[in-house]
């Protein structure tokens, strides 16, 4: 568990420059592994966060570079999460992908999880971009009050009126001040027809939609706050 004096020292250790987190890794004992998909025999005891990401990756490859926002330092990124010793699943979606069925794909990988004896407490599905609309969809399929999950940018006027993004879960919506591609997620709480445990954060880095191509402390530290159930 990463307690706070623990979250105290990943932030203090934190060293930005030029709007590149140098490092971010929570101090613990143990780090998690990163797997591209969900292991054969998952750990009861074990805690699994599923992470889903941009659209660009599935156009440029696993390391690519947006003349707006830089370079999106994805493997930095599983790295980071699976320091706090949780194992990190990530699959590197094909170009094209349906988030629809990606979807339905996500909330099998959960099911999965949970056939294995993993409390819903242990398991978190994070997704940015693309591949926070893809979290969204898994949520409104699986129903499961007890998930936890964190958007992360992804909500725009595409989720207002739709049948298909009734989410439940543990849900935090993170999005950039900035940021003109994802934008506030309280439209499509608001329309959620069950009430759950809901929170949004508005970070302030400039770095608009690119704020989340890195592992960056702003949004990390309430990503880990709130997996963590604190």
């Amino acid at each position: 568990m990463i307690r706070r004096s623990l979250l105290r020292t990943w932030l203090r250790g934190a060293a930005v420059a030029g709007g590149l987190l140098l490092c971010a890794t929570p101090v613990l004992a143990q780090r998690g592994a990163v797997l591209g998909g969900v292991p054969a025999q998952p750990r009861a005891d074990g805690r699994y966060i599923i992470y889903l990401h941009g659209r660009i990756i599935e156009e440029k490859g696993p390391r690519p570079t947006d003349e707006r926002f830089g370079i999106y330092e994805y493997q930095q990124i599983l790295d980071t999460l699976a320091a706090s010793g949780a194992d990190v699943i990530a699959e590197q979606r094909p170009a094209g992908t349906d988030f629809r069925a990606f979807g339905s794909h996500v909330a099998d990988q959960v099911r999965q999880l949970a056939a294995a004896g993993v409390p819903a407490e242990r398991i978190a599905v994070v997704g940015f971009s693309k591949g926070g609309a893809i979290a969204i969809i898994a949520a409104a399929l699986l129903r499961d009050p007890a998930v936890t999950f964190v958007f992360l940018a992804p909500c725009g006027d595409w989720v207002n009126g739709r049948d298909d993004v009734d989410v439940r879960g543990r849900i935090l919506s993170i999005y950039e001040a900035s940021d003109e591609l994802g934008t506030s997620c309280e439209p499509l709480f608001s329309q959620a027809r069950a009430p759950g445990e809901h929170r949004e954060i508005r970070i302030n880095t400039g770095g608009g939609h690119g704020a989340f191509y890195r592992p960056r402390p702003e949004w990390l530290a309430p990503l880990f706050q709130w997996i963590e159930r604190r």
